[in-house]
């Protein structure tokens, strides 16, 4: 049984370590952050969006007495 758990983790380490080889070989296009939308610290432009019982909130809905913070989250499935 020892032996085998030995075998099976030496198999991961060699995988890992050749997907983390060929995956730095990969040559990807440049992201320009900007592009993507408001920055950190920056004002975000009025909105008008759905919330997670479908009424429609604006900015100054959520703006509280010491400002807001806004979570952008983009899901996996879009």
């Amino acid at each position: 049984m020892q032996k085998t758990i030995q075998k099976l983790s030496n198999f991961l380490v060699a995988a890992l370590l050749s997907f983390a080889v060929s995956a730095q070989n990969v040559e990807r296009d440049a992201i320009e952050v900007a592009s993507l939308g408001p920055q950190v610290g920056e004002n975000v432009p009025s909105f008008e969006l759905p919330d997670q019982h479908g009424q429609m909130r604006t900015l100054d809905d959520v703006m509280g007495q010491n400002g807001a913070m806004l979570l952008f989250h983009r899901s996996a499935d879009w």
